[in-house]
């Protein structure tokens, strides 16, 4: 089969990605070891994408939601090429969106009977004063959609009026967006690769992910944390937890309507009760790093080049099964393994 990764050399990109350059070689090796015809494609202009197109790639695994070209306009790939007829990895455009808009997805998940923590938007100057807040305090504070722990520090746990306005002020000057005010979850965190197989199961991959412990006490997993690869990642070894992890991450995936593959965030409180944060639907894929692959590994011992083959085959069964790529995927069950649960 050939195959062609897709991703862009624009760092400014805020949301999610598989990473920088090296997260994308390590999928090509990978993809390459599995006897495909690979190829890596760094794209930053519409020739770009047509040269892709000219070539006929059975499936384009894209490594970014969408890239940026010199009029300032984005183009989403799985739209473009789904328009195209070209068979890609990942979601359709309507359900990257989920991925793009926390608030969205929380709204859509919240419709659909899943718990998440009490949530409103804001930019400065919208509230007077804390009686005309949505939610009570404590609250916690971060960009609406940018990725990696990108304004989360410290300061985003606001417990008064003036701290809230100060947070609210910077995230809006360095994102130029709403802000995302949380009710603050004190309690345990935890991260779900969720990867779809041939068959239309799921392999769930959960992982509780413990911050270090700043100089003020807390335990906040922001920027500088996920930068310097600080915070410690841990296998779930209470079946009860697990349980209920994995229940919440494989509804909230299916409710989303995820295609192929995605990373589930949730939190509890300490009273124990568990909600979903996030949905990250272009997992990074840094090896030895990054979240997904390290789930996958510590929960389901799958080794990166077993993740990228799970990855791989789930889009080529499309081809096999001249499947439309405009719809979700449901095909006739063929695997037997044993980690993958039925949706």
């Amino acid at each position: 089969m050939k195959i062609e990764i897709i991703t862009t050399p624009n760092k400014e990109l805020k949301e999610t990605g598989f990473g920088a350059i090296d997260a994308c070689r390590s999928v090509l090796d990978s993809i390459s070891k599995l006897g495909h015809d690979a190829k890596l494609s760094v794209c930053s202009s519409l020739n770009d994408l047509t040269m892709i197109v000219n070539r006929k790639p059975d499936l384009v695994i894209l490594a970014v939601k969408y890239i940026s070209i010199d009029n300032g306009s984005d183009i989403w790939l799985s739209e473009y090429f789904a328009e195209r007829e070209i068979n890609y990895s990942g979601s359709s455009r309507e359900v990257l969106k989920f991925d793009s808009d926390k608030v969205l997805a929380k709204a859509h998940l919240r419709n659909k009977g899943i718990k998440t923590a009490d949530y409103f938007t804001a930019v400065p100057g919208q509230f007077k004063c804390e009686a005309d807040l949505p939610v009570k305090f404590p609250l916690f504070l971060k960009p609406l959609d940018a990725a990696n722990g990108n304004g989360v520090d410290d300061l985003s746990l606001v417990t008064s009026f003036a701290e809230f306005e100060s947070k609210t002020l910077s995230l809006f000057e360095n994102f130029a967006q709403p802000v995302l005010a949380e009710e603050y979850l004190d309690g345990r965190e935890f991260s779900v690769a969720v990867i779809k197989t041939e068959s239309s199961k799921v392999i769930v991959s959960a992982v509780e992910i413990i911050p270090p412990l700043s100089s003020n006490g807390l335990r906040i997993l922001g920027e500088k944390a996920k930068k310097e690869d600080s915070e410690e990642i841990k296998k779930i070894k209470d079946q009860k937890v697990l349980s209920q992890v994995t229940k919440l991450a494989v509804d909230s995936f299916a409710k989303l309507g995820i295609w192929d593959f995605g990373r589930i965030d949730i939190k509890t409180n300490k009273r124990g009760q568990y909600y979903f944060m996030e949905a990250n639907l272009v997992p990074g894929m840094t090896s030895g790093t990054s979240y997904f692959p390290q789930a996958c590994e510590i929960a389901n011992e799958l080794s990166y080049d077993e993740v990228v083959q799970l990855i791989v085959e789930k889009g080529i069964s499309r081809v096999a099964f001249n499947m439309p790529l405009d719809i979700p995927t449901y095909i006739p069950e063929t695997t037997d393994d044993k980690r993958a649960i039925a949706l």
